[in-house]
């Protein structure tokens, strides 16, 4: 297939046409049908985000360690490992982290099949995960794509645990924080006119799930990273499309740190300073 332009729905001239059948990506006789042209052109748009921050950390060192949490049937390991990983140092590592046991069984499986032999599965936790020995003490790259609930505020922790350079989270299903919205909610109606911004049921969703991604890029920012957000274009089947990158940079602390203390506590949720709150004012 020409693909002198790249568009986002052609195939690569190095990918895997086995992977993509395996990934019905591509319909078992090699086809691209109108669902699988769809998937096609969200895989390779996600990887143009992707693939700039893996070069760049080429620029600095000579391998990379990346950890894909939440991984489901590993479809972004596998592809990240295709398009860019296959042709590397046999010293890179991908990492995919899942729950669910029989999908990592299915994950080993097909690596096996294709000789992907750098890639791991890990059938844990995103916490679980800070501790395994298989995963080495400092990674370059985390990714959580639609990882639900609060599996992406595990991820972050996992990831200034572990050093990472680059923070990759598409959210999803973020119910923690509506739910608290909705349980302060008739007290807070009768003090607060901001509580008109959460009043109706389904703008106590919307609200919640803007809030915790809101108070995600601020902890973040008060770990020292650059944070940019933006939208999967290409995914507008989902309901969730935002996406965070976070960079570390090192960059001053103490002002995003106290504009997420001030957010809390002006909103009151006082329940939220443990988990977004993670260092003190006075340590910065």
């Amino acid at each position: 297939m020409k693909n002198t332009k790249n568009p986002t729905w052609e195939i690569r001239p190095d990918q895997s046409i086995p992977l993509l059948k395996a990934l019905h990506i591509l319909t078992a006789d090699g086809k691209l049908n109108q669902d699988s042209r769809r998937k096609l052109k969200q895989v390779n748009h996600l990887y143009q985000f992707i693939e700039p921050l893996l070069l760049e950390l080429l620029q600095q060192q000579d391998t990379i360690q990346l950890v894909d949490h939440g991984a489901g049937k590993s479809y972004l390991g596998f592809i990240l490992y295709d398009l860019f990983f296959k042709s590397r140092s046999q010293d890179d590592r991908i990492f995919c982290t899942e729950i669910r046991s029989e999908l990592i069984a299915q994950s080993i499986g097909l690596a096996t099949e294709l000789e992907f032999s750098k890639i791991s599965f890990l059938n844990t936790t995103i916490l679980d995960a800070i501790s395994k020995p298989e995963i080495p003490k400092t990674v370059d790259i985390v990714t959580a794509l639609h990882a639900c609930d609060t599996a992406t505020d595990d991820a972050i922790t996992f990831a200034i645990q572990k050093q990472a350079q680059f923070i990759v989270l598409a959210p999803c299903c973020q119910a923690q924080i509506a739910a608290l919205l909705r349980k302060h909610k008739a007290q807070h109606l009768l003090q607060y006119p901001l509580t008109e911004l959460w009043r109706h049921p389904i703008h106590t969703r919307e609200f919640g799930s803007h809030l915790t991604n809101v108070l995600r890029c601020l902890q973040l920012e008060s770990h020292g990273y650059q944070v940019t957000v933006t939208e999967l274009v290409g995914w507008e089947h989902a309901m969730k499309n935002e996406l965070i990158i976070a960079k570390f940079k090192n960059l001053p602390r103490r002002k995003p740190q106290e504009k997420l203390h001030t957010l809390i506590e002006q909103l009151d949720l006082p329940e939220l300073k443990a988990q977004f709150c993670s260092q003190t004012l006075a340590t910065l």
